[in-house]
């Protein structure tokens, strides 16, 4: 990967001798030296066009030949932390053409800023409508080791790419060449599991599947890094790939299933960590699985009451055709666990009741290793991509009983909804793996700076910090 594929960022070497403006990123506190920073004119210039600094507050300042800076607000407060990177997302479509340096205060890093610049920049692909013409566009300067910010940035927007891909141009087969596409340049061995053997291997995922005529299949895939052996440990990967849900013979609602193209950002998620953990060449031996399956309604569609002989042997009654995701991942997970995987991660937009609980930007974590939970909770607060725990409550496992088989697909009762969800995924983790589960919603709802409306990565940056932490290993991008 090279900043060639990143037209929003000009290398210092290729700058020559190109004019290069200055952002000025300010706190509210600092407004009382700005005079000294940008000159007594073009202070009281700022003073008098109301720039107080405020989130994302962006002021164009004039010069003799037009723009001659610029000036970010950065904001104070518990959510505009020096960590933010998104914040220098609203500079792309502020900026006029050119070259542009960011000058920003004691705290903020060189990769938050780029991150934030790259995530602003982003453009949902076209998908066959004709887009005008943007022609030049604001460019910024950046060192060579700006790679690493610039690295994330890319992972993030493909997953963005994939959710927001329309479902008729995303259907299983196309979400596992994706992953074929992105992995196998990378040194991963990848096979799609499909038919018969996907009958014998995920029998959860073939029978969610079976009902459209888009068949279903389990992307696998493994790699190791340069400096990994056989004795490295080994991080285990799963994702929800559900392409499309309209929540079988328990259908959705229309209001409901107006972003169900979304289901799949579970699968997206976690193949850009893949990717990421890849490109970085961590020291880990690494498994990848995506289950790619899309729950239609139909003749042959799964029904209510269907019950399921699941990889591991343990039997599920479908209480709820709409409760797929865990059908999804219950298999992968019992797979995972046949590796003995030192961390095994899943991630999937699993259920409504997360939302409910902690909203759109919070994903909830479940995890039954505490150090694990703390460390992927410390990464997140520190690079600005949270997530919040909720309990693994045995006591509420009851509620999952059936009287035709081992579990059901549902709770019996209508509270706690992610919490039951969790617990049913965690009856396919066998006793002494650890493991965490990831319960995202994978969208913005509405356009914030460097979030534009739709698909969202959410917790990438979080779990890879996480693993980092997890496996004591030194990112030599600093990210």
């Amino acid at each position: 990967m090279t900043f060639e594929d990143f037209p929003c960022l000009l290398p210092e070497a290729a700058a020559g001798d190109l004019p290069v403006r200055v952002v000025h990123a300010l706190r509210p506190a600092q407004l009382p030296q700005l005079a000294d920073l940008i000159g007594g004119a073009a202070a009281a210039f700022a003073t008098d066009a109301g720039f107080g600094a405020t989130h994302g507050q962006v002021l164009l300042l004039p010069g003799e030949k037009g723009v001659d800076a610029a000036l970010l607000g950065l904001g104070d407060g518990p959510q505009d932390e020096a960590c933010d990177p998104f914040v220098y997302g609203v500079l792309p479509a502020h900026l006029p053409a050119g070259a542009w340096r960011v000058q920003a205060p004691a705290g903020v890093t060189a990769d938050d800023i780029v991150l934030g610049f790259c995530l602003g920049g982003y453009r949902m692909p076209a998908f066959g409508r004709t887009q005008p013409d943007t022609g030049a566009q604001a460019r910024l300067v950046v060192t060579p080791q700006a790679i690493g910010a610039a690295q994330v940035a890319a992972c993030m927007c493909q997953a963005r790419d994939l959710i927001n891909t329309p479902p008729n141009l995303m259907g299983p087969d196309d979400l596992a060449r994706a992953a074929r596409t992105t992995l196998e340049p990378l040194g991963a061995q990848v096979r799609v599991v499909t038919g018969e053997a996907l009958q014998a291997a995920y029998p959860t995922v073939a029978h969610v599947g079976m009902g459209s005529d888009r068949p279903p299949c389990v992307v696998v895939a493994e790699w190791r890094g340069s400096a990994a052996d056989a004795t490295a440990p080994l991080l285990s990967l799963a994702g929800k790939g559900v392409c499309f849900d309209t929540g079988g013979y328990d259908i959705k609602p229309a209001s409901s299933m107006l972003r169900m193209k979304k289901d799949m950002g579970g699968a997206a998620l976690m193949l850009a960590l893949a990717r990421l953990i890849m490109l970085r060449d961590l020291p880990l031996r690494l498994e990848l699985r995506l289950g790619c399956v899309e729950n239609s309604v139909s003749g042959h569609a799964m029904r209510p009451s269907d019950v399921i002989v699941t990889r591991s042997g343990q039997t599920v009654e479908v209480g709820n055709t709409d409760a797929e995701g865990r059908l999804v991942l219950c298999d992968l997970l019992s797979e995972a666990c046949d590796s003995a995987p030192d961390l095994l991660l899943d991630a999937a937009t699993l259920t409504g009741a997360a939302r409910v609980a902690l909203g759109p930007d919070l994903p909830a974590l479940f995890s039954n290793d505490d150090a694990v939970a703390v460390d992927l909770l410390a990464a997140g607060d520190m690079c600005a991509d949270p997530m919040w725990r909720l309990p693994l409550w045995n006591g509420y496992r009851a509620w999952l009983r059936s009287p035709v088989a081992d579990m059901n697909n549902i709770s019996s009762r209508p509270m706690a909804g992610a919490v039951t969800a969790a617990l049913f995924l965690q009856n396919f983790v066998k006793t002494g793996v650890r493991w965490a589960h990831i319960d995202t919603y994978g969208w913005n709802d509405s356009a914030r700076p460097g979030r534009p409306e739709g698909g969202e990565s959410l917790c990438l940056r979080a779990t890879y910090g996480g693993i980092l932490k997890i496996f004591n290993i030194e990112d030599i991008m600093g990210q």
